[in-house]
């Protein structure tokens, strides 16, 4: 089994990784939405390393469920 292949089992069978899929998306389009500014302001600067921060906890909890699944 590849790992699209569980990818999707985990997408069908598994809450855990359907709700950090979600969040890693949501993540990813407040990144998107700051880095259309040209400049950052210190808390906005504060703010991205968070997300990105936690953007990359979530993809590395959905990386050990793909790993366990198999």
């Amino acid at each position: 089994m590849n790992d699209t292949d569980v990818i999707s089992s985990l997408r069908s069978e598994n809450d855990e990784y359907k709700k950090l899929e979600v969040e890693h998306k949501r993540l990813e389009v407040a990144l998107e939405e700051i880095a259309k500014k040209k400049y950052l302001t210190s808390e906005e600067e504060v703010q991205k390393k968070q997300i990105q921060k936690q953007k990359l906890q979530f993809k590395d909890r959905m990386a050990q469920l793909v790993r366990d699944h198999r």
